[in-house]
């Protein structure tokens, strides 16, 4: 005890002159963390008279300030003493910090770090040293603030008293949150990650953004749910070469179709990053720059990205065909094939999401008594179809198709699905929208619409007003799906068609006419995969209920009604009358 006294009555002499000049104060501090470290490298205890000497002597001063701090750090377990020493260091500093030293707050910070750089739990690996106060309070009031405030002769008294000085615990947070009232942005990042998430104030990530710490603002980016201030702050932490933000900001960019943007900070993370070295080959692909495409594709699937993987085998199995180059296909015959789906897509991501659906339909044996057919798909050039993600207004997927036309008169496929970018799925009459995060849930899901089903969730108030209206639900007649009526069930024939395929077949409720508050019924209590598509059962009912609907060719609506419409909105009455014939055609084809 005696030498931890005459240690810290060594550091108050030297500061007892000097308490008003910020650069001595840190050179003490600095002096005493040296002497901390180097005594834990060394793994020896030298005596406190020492240490005062070590304080006194300018030149050896000099030689510890010239170790490599870089290896000497404070360690993980502090001796009582040393803990002492280390706290009053902090104050010092902090001192010095209020007296608008930045080389203070930047030594602090420092120290700060190294101790709590294995996420020690302040309070038991800094115990306060026997008989000591670590009264949070008294720092301002203790520390000396000048030779004219606290003399010399004082600081002999109270040593001589044996006078505790008080100086604070050598808590991480406390230090970091004086810190932070001086707007430091580093303290205010550390601060965030030590107490957590949940704990921490969005101040901290904020301060710490502000203050150009680009871990900082990476995290503020992702934490708003702004799209201006996301991107604002990703570019910002971008601008500082910090990687994982280049590779976030450039997802945003290929979110928002901006692939110029993306480009160059995908070709800074792809040697990297084996995601970014996918996301850059990829992109590289789409422009026709094929060889080095599939160099950063074949690094990204040695890292083993499974994506890349999926892409390069896409590479050697399909290519890239113009509209006038489609070759017809060979539809099995009869009944086998009574509906003939065509997928298409436009970039090499969507041809790989088009090539899953394809090969895991053909697998998929819950499906295999239907008369589907699904062809392989088509890879179309990168600007043959225009699609948007809000077509004519509706907040769904949806492209002109009229360019598939041709392909249609070759190949002759009833239903084709468009696999494009990014859009909400759906089904328009013959053509099933896709995006590039629909899984194959969604596409069975949607094929189910190609025969007529109805959702079994609350469907949207255009569209129940009409399917769940009396006088209209038997234009549709879904096979899944009754109302209400004043005396049964409408239509009546629907639930008379599920007792012949299953006598014991139980009506219960449905979501799909609760926005119009109206009562609505499915064939089976089971969640279906009508009401969810990734978790719901098809039912052995539903699939007999599939298999009548692909028989009955009237209550479909081939890809031939699409073209009609889409050609007679445009003026072209030639096409139009052709796809119109086709059509009738279909649907008139007895059962």
């Amino acid at each position: 005890m005696r030498g931890l006294f005459l240690a810290v009555f060594a550091l108050l002499i030297v500061v007892g002159d000097t308490g008003r000049y910020p650069p001595q104060l840190v050179a003490n501090a600095t002096t005493a963390l040296s002497y901390v470290r180097e005594q834990a490298s060394s793994h020896v205890e030298p005596s406190a008279h020492s240490y005062s000497q070590e304080q006194a002597q300018p030149q050896d001063q000099k030689q510890l300030q010239k170790q490599p701090q870089a290896q000497l750090k404070l360690p993980s377990e502090l001796t009582a003493e040393n803990t002492y020493r280390v706290r009053a260091a902090f104050a010092l500093l902090w001192h010095a910090a209020q007296l608008s030293s930045d080389e203070a707050q930047q030594t602090l910070m420092m120290s700060i770090e190294e101790i709590t750089s294995n996420q020690l739990n302040p309070e038991s690996q800094f115990p306060s040293p026997p008989g000591e106060s670590a009264d949070l309070g008294e720092l301002s009031q203790e520390l000396p603030q000048g030779s004219d405030e606290l003399s010399q002769q004082r600081v002999n008294e109270r040593a001589a008293a044996n006078t505790s000085f008080q100086v604070p615990k050598l808590d991480p947070i406390y230090w970091l949150e004086n810190l932070v009232s001086l707007d430091n942005a580093d303290a205010a990042w550390l601060l965030y990650q030590l107490i957590g998430e949940e704990s921490a104030s969005e101040r901290f990530m904020a301060l710490a953004a502000k203050g150009n710490v680009a871990e900082a603002q990476l995290a503020y980016a992702m934490s708003s749910q702004s799209p201006e201030k996301r991107e604002k702050w990703l570019i910002r932490a971008a601008e500082q070469e910090y990687l994982p933000a280049q590779a976030a900001l450039a997802d945003w960019y290929l979110l928002h179709d901006q692939n110029k943007k993306a480009k160059p900070l995908l070709a800074a993370t792809a040697s990297l990053d084996m995601q970014s070295a996918f996301k850059y080959g990829r992109l590289l692909w789409d422009e026709g720059s094929y060889e080095e495409a599939k160099t950063y594709l074949k690094k990204a699937a040695n890292l083993g990205q499974q994506q890349a993987k999926d892409a390069l085998a896409i590479t050697q199995r399909y290519s890239v065909t113009a509209l006038g180059d489609v070759k017809p296909f060979d539809w099995a015959d009869g009944n086998q094939c009574l509906q003939r789906i065509q997928p298409f897509a436009a970039s090499l991501a969507t041809m790989i999401r088009a090539d899953s659906f394809y090969r895991q339909f053909n697998n998929d044996e819950r499906l295999a008594s239907l008369s589907l057919c699904v062809a392989p798909p088509i890879w179309l050039p990168k600007h043959a179809l225009s699609c948007s993600d809000d077509y004519n207004n509706r907040n769904v997927l949806g492209c002109d198709v009229r360019p598939l036309a041709n392909i249609a008169k070759a190949r002759q496929f009833s239903h084709a699905v468009v696999v494009a970018k990014q859009g909400k799925a759906n089904v328009q009459n013959g053509v099933m929208f896709l995006d590039i995060g629909d899984t194959y849930s969604v596409f069975v899901h949607e094929l189910a619409h190609f025969a007529g089903f109805a959702d079994e969730y609350p469907i949207a108030r255009s569209m129940a007003r009409k399917i769940c209206d009396i006088q209209r639900i038997t234009d549709f007649s879904p096979p899944n799906l009754v109302i209400d009526s004043p005396h049964y069930y409408a239509p009546v024939d629907t639930v008379s068609r599920w007792a012949k395929i299953d006598p014991n077949t139980i009506v219960a409720k449905a979501k799909t006419c609760e926005g119009v508050s109206k009562n609505s019924y499915k064939p089976s209590r089971r969640i279906t995969f009508m009401e969810h598509h990734d978790t719901g059962a098809i039912p052995p009912l539903y699939l007999v209920l599939w298999q009548q609907q692909l028989e009955k060719q009237q209550a479909q609506r081939p890809i031939s009604m699409n073209f009609f419409q889409a050609f007679h909105h445009q003026g072209d009455q030639k096409e139009a009358a052709h796809w119109l014939a086709k059509y009738e055609a279909f649907v008139g084809k007895a059962s």
